[in-house]
């Protein structure tokens, strides 16, 4: 799934092809990525003026004249600018520029969707991993009951960290995935935000992590993959100690982290 950098990356590349352009029309191949509703969705788009793009957690958020869009990428959602059209599209906004922006989405777990007021489910979402400073993120986390890894993904605590950077933070933090957050300390809580925030900043100019499906608005992938510490790495030594990376299930999730760096 696309996580905070990779849709970081795509705002940035798309948002100076449409902020101030008109949605002359609005079509839906798909009704899931309308929410069963392509014939509303789309009559509520078209006609209205793209005022700017913003990006909260992994939401794209597009303010209009009248009303908002949001976009959610889900595991292998996409939007280009002027792609040609495959099997895989759901969804298409023709511009009054001649331009198109084209959603694909092979799995159709992604959504595009419009809403009279500012959407419920980005108002719900925690703050945004990159707008904390080191004492607002440990106030987030400070004494809470559960193991850090879900935690840090739990998108009402923190928006924007998903399974690929919250593993690759909590090595360069020397965590274990597993420790209680209640047992961080100051210093360890200080020092996970400055992963957190080393990281992401790192796969943001590297243009994110293309694992699978994963380009920007341009069709560019980004190449964050290749400096990846421990995610992806079952069994190859790990970058500080030469130790093998394990691999092991947390929340549902693959995690991948070096036993004697990161130690419960």
């Amino acid at each position: 799934m696309p996580e905070l950098p990779e849709v970081e990356t795509v705002l940035r590349t798309l948002a100076p092809r449409v902020t101030g352009r008109v949605i002359r029309e609005a079509r839906y191949l798909s009704p899931l990525a309308a929410g069963g509703e392509p014939d509303a969705m789309a009559a509520a788009l078209s006609g209205r003026r793209i005022l700017e793009v913003r990006r909260k957690g992994k939401y794209l958020i597009f303010p209009l004249d009248t009303g908002w869009m949001r976009i959610h990428l889900r595991m292998t959602g996409r939007v280009l600018i002027d792609a040609p059209r495959t099997p895989w599209t759901r969804a298409l906004l023709e511009f009054d520029d001649g331009h198109t922006l084209v959603f694909d989405d092979p799995r159709q777990f992604g959504r595009m969707l419009w809403s009279s007021a500012p959407p419920d489910d980005v108002s719900r979402l925690g703050p945004d991993a990159l707008d904390l400073d080191a004492a607002a993120f440990a106030a987030r986390l400070r004494g809470r009951r559960g193991r850090v890894k879900p935690l840090l993904l739990n998108q009402r605590i923190l928006s924007g960290l998903g399974n690929i950077y919250v593993d690759e933070a909590l090595h360069r933090a020397r965590i274990h995935p597993l420790t209680p957050a209640a047992r961080l300390g100051p210093v360890r809580l200080a020092r996970l935000h400055q992963a957190v925030a080393e990281v992401l900043a790192e796969a943001i100019a590297a243009g994110g992590s293309s694992i699978s499906d994963y380009v920007d608005a341009e069709g560019r992938r980004g190449w964050f993959q290749l400096a990846h510490r421990v995610y992806g790495r079952e069994g190859q030594p790990c970058p500080g100690c030469g130790t093998a990376i394990r691999r092991m299930v947390v929340a549902q999730r693959g995690t991948h982290y070096c036993p004697r760096c990161q130690r419960v």
